[in-house]
């Protein structure tokens, strides 16, 4: 491809080139006749010669000879019907004899174009020598820098096109070898540019799918293994126990466990996912929040606990406002299963320079210092006072992470001494 642009544009260039110097030549045929302008110049120097010759003699036509020459280079002579040289008196009859009077193209004498004309009353002649004229080749070798430059000039055009096709086709291929990472971050402003950065948005949104898929089935092998287990110990147990219905009510636990398990991946791949499939819209984050909280309040009451709410009258946000209503609801239920009865779990919402904050506290146990940046792990328990008799199936924190990342926001968890404080900030 590198040759092809190369070749072609020089081509063009040349052949441009060619073109123009073919029109010009035709045009300036058409406008003055052919030998037109080198017939009046000879007969220009011809009349101020005779001119300058009767009316100051020799010397005068030595000066008007030596001005011609300063602006037509060659030599001029001057001569009488004999060919005698009026400046120096020498004999030029024999040259006289030699060069045709031609009125159109010099006559070509050795390698020096001469011309001759003959005055009309037969009385002067007027011989101009030329210098020698150089070979077309050499004509032709004076604008070989022409030509360098344009090659020159299409190698750089050439490379400019060529490079980044080449850079995204290996960026394409190691893409296709399973290297998911790969990026051209082309800073181009062109067409190239906008190509290179389509590819890159495309590449997003393929590794998000296939991460979010392969973690998905990764979570589900993993969790799946336990109550599967159990559920076939729970079926083992009913066929050999008279006695059933403790077996039979095993079973339908764990029946519950993995519909609750397969509804949180479910949600866990949502938030993960695709993000031109989420419905971005203008969100009222304190009406959200207050919908939420008056759904809370029964599963707060049954803990022996309140909830406490603190927003403005109305705060809009665009986003996708269910994602965002599951990520506050699990950290909420999350606050509220922890808090021990008597106390208070607070919801507040701020708005910052810049940003928007959801700040969810509980007066609970906290969690270890050390285990902080792991409660946003799938599956993730801490085993003290947080552990599975008391929780989920460990995918709530998780759900809100994804879902405020998702949003190009960020999530922050942090012991409050007493109880945890997690906060959701979202960019305005």
């Amino acid at each position: 491809m590198f040759r092809k642009i190369l070749f072609w544009f020089a081509g063009m260039l040349l052949l441009s080139f060619l073109g123009y110097m073919a029109t010009s030549y035709w045009l300036s045929q058409r406008r003055v006749p052919r030998g037109m302008i080198f017939r009046s110049t000879i007969g220009y120097q011809f009349t101020q010669a005779i001119r300058a010759y009767e009316t100051g003699g020799p010397s005068a036509l030595k000066e008007e000879l030596l001005r011609i020459r300063q602006f037509f280079p060659g030599r001029h002579f001057l001569l009488d019907k004999s060919g005698r040289n009026l400046v120096t008196g020498e004999d030029y009859s024999a040259l006289l004899k030699e060069i045709p009077d031609r009125r159109r193209l010099p006559f070509k004498r050795s390698d020096h174009p001469i011309v001759r004309r003959t005055s009309p009353d037969g009385q002067y002649n007027f011989v101009v020598e030329f210098e020698p004229r150089p070979e077309p080749l050499t004509d032709l070798a004076l604008y070989g820098w022409i030509v360098v430059v344009i090659v020159l000039l299409t190698y750089v055009l050439a490379l400019t096109l060529v490079r980044p096709v080449r850079q995204l086709h290996d960026v394409v291929v190691r893409f296709g070898q399973g290297d998911l990472s790969s990026r051209v971050r082309s800073r181009r402003k062109d067409e190239l540019g906008e190509l290179a950065r389509a590819f890159d948005r495309m590449a997003d949104r393929i590794e998000t799918l296939l991460t979010a898929e392969r973690r998905l089935l990764q979570d589900v092998s993993h969790e799946l293994r336990s109550p599967l287990a159990r559920l076939r110990f729970a079926l083992e147990l009913s066929r050999s126990n008279p006695n059933s219905e403790a077996a039979l009510a095993r079973v339908d636990k764990e029946v519950d466990r993995l519909s609750t398990l397969v509804g949180e991946l479910i949600h866990v791949t949502r938030a993960e996912g695709d993000p031109f499939a989420r419905n971005l819209s203008p969100v009222d984050l304190a009406g959200l929040l207050h919908s939420l909280v008056d759904d809370c309040r029964i599963e707060a009451h049954a803990q022996g606990c309140e909830i406490q709410l603190n927003t403005p009258e109305s705060l809009m946000w665009t986003g996708d406002g269910e994602l965002l209503h599951r990520a506050a609801e699990n950290i909420l239920r999350n606050a509220i299963s922890h808090s021990p009865a008597g106390t208070t779990v607070r919801v507040d919402l701020v708005e910052d320079p810049g940003q928007i904050a959801v700040r969810i506290r509980d007066y609970g146990p906290g969690v270890p210092e050390d285990q902080l940046g792991q409660i946003f792990h799938p599956f993730y328990r801490v085993e003290q006072d947080r552990n599975r008799t008391s929780g989920g199936v460990g995918l709530g924190l998780s759900i809100a992470e994804r879902a405020v990342v998702a949003h190009h926001g960020e999530i922050e968890a942090r012991n409050a001494n007493p109880g945890l404080l997690v906060e959701i900030r979202l960019p305005k």
